[in-house]
C-alpha cells in the first residue's frame, strides 16, 4: 500500500473498530435482531469507506498519496474539488496564516474531503438499493421494511449533506478572514459536532454538558496528533539508523518506534470510538427534531 507510519496506524484503528462492530453484529444476527439487514448493510458501507480511504478497493483513482501534513507539508496531496483547491490557494497566499495555522487549516480541508467521499459512497449505495427496490413487482411486508431502511438512509444522506454545506461555509469564511482567536474549538471534527449539536433537540443543560465533553474530546485528539508527530519523526530516524549499521542504536530506535506505534494505534482507536458515540447522540437529537 506504500502508506506512511501514521496512515498505517490509522488503518489499524479503523479495522479494529470494524472488527468490533462486526463481532457485535454477529451476536445480534444470532439472536435474530437484524432481520431487515440494515446493520449488515451499514457494516458493508463502513468497510467500503475504509477500503476507499486507504486505496484498498483496487481503483487507481481512489488511492491516496502517501502523505502526511507533518512530514510532507501541505503540497503533496490534492483536494479533488476545484472549489476547495481555489479556497486553499487563496488561504495559502493570503499571508493571514502562520505555518502552524496553515497545517491546522489543511487538516480542515482534508477532513472536508473525507466527508464528501463518505457522502458519495453512501449516495452510491442508496442509488443501488433504490434500483433493486423499483424492480420488485409484488409489494410485501418485507418491501415495506426496505422502504423504511431507504427512508433512514435518505435521512443519513441529508445529515451528511448538511454537515458538508456547513463545513464548506466555515472553510470559505476562515480562508478569507483567517482564524478567529475567540473560537471555542479548533479541531475540524469537534467544530462539526458542535455546529450540529446546536441544531439538535438538546436542552440548555444537555448542550452545556455536551460542550464540556467536546472539550475533553478535543484534548484527546490533540494528544493523538502529538503521538502521530512523534511516530513520524521516529520512523524517519529509524530509516536513517538502518543505514548506519549500528545495531545497538538500531535496536533502541526500534523499541521506541514500536512503543510509539502501539500508543498511536490505541489513541486512534479511542478517538474514533468516541467520535462514533458523539455522532450517534447528535444524530438521535436531529432525528427527534424531524418527528
Amino acid at each position: 500500500l506504500h502508506l506512511s507510519a501514521v496512515k498505517l496506524a490509522e488503518l489499524h484503528s479503523d479495522l479494529k473498530i470494524q472488527e468490533k462492530d462486526e463481532l457485535s453484529w454477529k451476536k445480534l444476527k444470532a439472536e435474530g435482531l437484524d432481520e431487515d439487514g440494515e446493520k449488515e448493510a451499514k457494516l458493508r458501507r463502513n468497510l467500503n469507506v475504509i477500503m476507499t480511504k486507504y486505496g484498498m478497493n483496487g481503483r487507481k483513482d481512489s488511492q491516496l498519496v502517501d502523505t502526511n501534513y507533518i512530514k510532507d507539508g501541505t503540497e503533496s496531496d490534492t483536494l479533488d474539488d476545484p472549489r476547495l483547491e481555489k479556497l486553499w490557494s487563496k488561504a495559502k497566499t493570503s499571508g493571514k496564516f502562520s505555518d502552524e495555522e496553515l497545517d491546522k487549516l489543511w487538516r480542515e480541508f482534508k477532513h472536508h474531503k473525507e466527508k464528501i467521499r463518505e457522502y458519495n459512497i453512501l449516495l452510491e449505495t442508496v442509488s443501488r438499493t433504490e434500483d433493486i427496490h423499483k424492480n420488485v413487482i409484488n409489494p410485501s411486508e418485507e418491501n415495506l421494511v426496505k422502504e423504511e431502511i431507504l427512508h433512514n438512509k435518505h435521512r443519513e444522506l441529508k445529515d451528511k449533506l448538511r454537515s458538508i454545506n456547513q463545513g464548506f461555509e466555515r472553510l470559505r469564511k476562515v480562508s478569507h478572514q483567517g482564524y478567529d482567536t475567540t473560537s471555542e474549538f479548533e479541531e475540524p471534527r469537534v467544530i462539526d459536532l458542535w455546529d450540529m449539536a446546536k441544531s439538535a433537540n438538546f436542552t440548555e443543560k444537555e448542550l452545556e454538558s455536551f460542550r464540556e465533553e467536546l472539550k475533553h474530546f478535543e484534548a484527546k485528539i490533540e494528544k493523538h496528533h502529538h503521538y502521530q508527530k512523534q511516530l513520524e519523526i521516529s520512523h524517519q530516524k529509524l530509516k536513517h539508523v538502518e543505514g548506519t549499521g549500528d545495531k545497538d542504536h538500531l535496536n533502541r530506535n526500534k523499541e521506541k518506534y514500536a512503543m510509539l506505534e502501539e500508543k498511536t494505534k490505541e489513541l486512534g482507536y479511542k478517538v474514533k470510538k468516541h467520535l462514533q458515540d458523539l455522532s450517534s447522540r447528535i444524530s438521535q437529537g436531529l432525528q427527534h427534531n424531524e418527528l
